[in-house]
């Protein structure tokens, strides 16, 4: 099975460049991976902010699960005479979340809500945001149009059973919802890697965290996918493959699909809802609205006046001066501070946005 576009439309870059030797979507790999906004995906939450638990997974171990299974996927439905690149649905796996703003969707949703609500802030269209426009001090990394559409488009959120690529070449600057569906099978199938990635490990985490045991399970998920996120990934994946492998669509069994869904409604309500989280929910919010209205008084006081803010006293004001001088030619055209104050917040580690508060909420003679 062959994806819609010519083989050239998925290839195109905003800045036209050869890769003789490891080849354009394994370039991708290598760019996204050298990145500082992938490197700091080490200490941005999944699920569970535990920055001292090392069993607990991390936005960049759960990239790295969705690239490998995404690959695994090509690589099974491969044998049956459909030509998927493995690089490029590892690539789109690597840099789909790059644009989480610190403590998961729950910064996600304060940074929205702060901004307006609606689609104010979206981490896929702010992954695209990054790879194309923020990274590497505003110059972008220049990716092909197939890993940025994948990227964009990967929606881990909506629960379909059935995917076939758009089939038409996106404007991708115009997005600004997830309304959309990926223009390759690849993109596809990381769209479902996603959540396969995400409802097995979530449960091991949740196990962890006391939010819920193994044997509160529902009996037909232990049964027909797993009851460890080892089971679910082996099963979900085979799955996919055994159901896809003479179609021409991406998609889940009739059998297997229902048993995800209740799988899912399990996670929602047991986990990701879980009152025991309520705390840690509300206090992400404090923090992501604290930092988001001292930025921007700090910014429209200052607004581009760098020496001004290296005479600050905070750690803070000095490292948002420092971007804010890094990122000039970027911002010059720029009138809406909120978007400078976004981009700058979103970027942020969890460790880092908790460090950020506290130096704003205690005598500065702490941080001298």
């Amino acid at each position: 099975m062959k994806n819609p576009l010519p083989n050239e439309s998925y290839l195109k870059r905003t800045l036209e460049k050869d890769a003789p030797i490891r080849g354009h979507y394994f370039r991708d790999q290598t760019a996204i991976i050298h990145s500082m906004p992938f490197r700091r995906l080490k200490h941005k939450t999944q699920v569970f902010f535990a920055p001292e638990n090392d069993h607990v997974c991390t936005r960049i171990e759960h990239v790295m699960h969705v690239a490998t299974i995404a690959k695994s996927i090509c690589l099974g439905l491969n044998q049956y005479e459909w030509e998927l690149d493995t690089d490029l649905a590892f690539a789109i796996g690597l840099g789909h979340d790059l644009g989480h703003a610190p403590f998961g969707h729950e910064g996600e949703y304060f940074l929205n809500k702060r901004l307006g609500g609606g689609n104010s802030f979206v981490h896929e269209v702010n992954s695209y945001r990054i790879i194309e426009h923020l990274a590497n001090n505003g110059k972008g990394l220049n990716l092909t149009y197939g890993v940025k559409d994948g990227i964009i488009a990967h929606n881990g959120e909506s629960f379909e059973q059935h995917l076939v690529p758009d089939d038409d070449m996106k404007n991708l600057e115009l997005i600004s919802n997830r309304k959309i569906r990926p223009s390759s099978f690849e993109g596809c199938i990381v769209r479902f890697s996603d959540k396969i990635a995400y409802l097995g490990r979530d449960i091991e985490d949740a196990i962890t965290a006391n939010f819920i045991t193994r044997n509160e399970l529902p009996a037909e998920v232990k049964e027909k996918i797993g009851a460890n996120n080892s089971q679910i990934i082996d099963n979900l994946v085979h799955d996919i493959i055994n159901s896809s492998r003479f179609d021409d669509k991406i998609g889940f069994s009739d059998d297997v699909f229902p048993t995800l869904l209740l799988l899912k409604d399990f996670n929602y309500k047991y986990i990701y809802h879980n009152t025991k989280n309520e705390r840690n929910k509300i206090i992400a919010g404090k923090i992501i609205y604290a930092l988001f209205d001292y930025l921007l008084i700090l910014f429209e006081k200052y607004e581009r006046d760098y020496a001004a803010y290296q005479k600050q006293s905070l750690k803070l004001e000095k490292a948002f001066g420092q971007y804010l001088e890094t990122m000039h030619n970027f911002y010059l055209n720029e009138t809406n501070p909120e978007i400078i104050v976004t981009d700058y917040i979103a970027g942020m580690t969890d460790s880092y946005a908790i460090d950020c508060m506290a130096q704003i909420s205690f005598p500065s003679t702490y941080f001298r």
